[in-house]
């Protein structure tokens, strides 16, 4: 059985490692942290005012969204709501399915499980690996995901980036991206708004490990303090014992 089992582990990692390496391959490490409440906030700022509009959060409600965030949910309504729901409304987008095959040939995905099935370095990377390409319908290709069909919609923010090829042939595999047109931001402030994005849709796949990260630190001291206390019980009734 244990021989079946492990058999069937193994092929299902080779089964995996194709489709990982045409999705890019190697990935850059987002280092993203939950107890980060402020990268949290400024994520859940930047995905509502950049993602929202075609991808839709369908298991998350913007009253969770306030409360696990610790925003005021007045600021919620004012800053994060941009299609008239309420604040104990699911956080979905305002385009529909036919909206969005119609302009990109796919309806864009929802997000709520992204973190969960891609991983925090897949977006991370993902969302800073855009490059212009005219030769794809909207302008626009991605190294960690080839031919995709979303547009850089952070690209006022990075500015734009061209691809340089090995031995400068037009058809060559990419070596690396040159950033050709600076965006608003720096590179390291880029950086940190595609991390903020990331820390937010880790948070969105699972909203419970906020408070099961936050009730582990109670739970270790509370092991530690009863370890303790039963050291010291053992010792005492132990003492006269030889």
């Amino acid at each position: 059985m244990l021989i079946k089992f492990a058999a069937a582990l193994t092929l299902g990692l080779a089964l995996l490692a194709p489709l990982h390496a045409s999705e890019g391959g190697s990935l850059q490490a987002a280092n993203v942290s939950l107890n980060d409440t402020a990268a949290l906030q400024r994520g859940a700022k930047l995905y509502f005012n950049y993602c929202s509009g075609c991808h839709s959060l369908r298991y998350v409600r913007y009253s969770r969204i306030a409360e696990d965030l610790q925003i005021d949910p007045k600021d919620v309504e004012a800053n994060l709501i941009f299609t008239g729901a309420k604040i104990g409304d699911l956080a979905l987008s305002s385009m529909s399915a036919e909206d969005g095959t119609k302009w990109f040939g796919k309806a864009p995905p929802d997000l709520s499980l992204e973190g969960r099935s891609k991983g925090a370095d897949w977006i991370y990377s993902y969302l800073k690996s855009f490059y212009l390409d005219p030769t794809r319908p909207l302008g626009w290709n991605n190294t960690v995901f080839e031919n995709a069909s979303m547009p850089n919609v952070l690209w006022e923010l990075q500015g734009l980036q061209s691809p340089v090829r090995k031995g400068g042939k037009a058809d060559g595999p990419i070596e690396h991206l040159d950033l050709t047109t600076p965006g608003r931001q720096s590179a390291a402030e880029f950086d940190r708004s595609v991390r903020d994005i990331t820390a937010f849709l880790q948070y969105v796949g699972e909203p419970a490990a906020l408070k099961r990260e936050s009730m582990g630190v109670w739970v270790l001291l509370y092991l530690a303090v009863f370890t303790l206390l039963a050291y010291l019980l053992k010792r005492e009734f132990w003492k006269d014992v030889h």
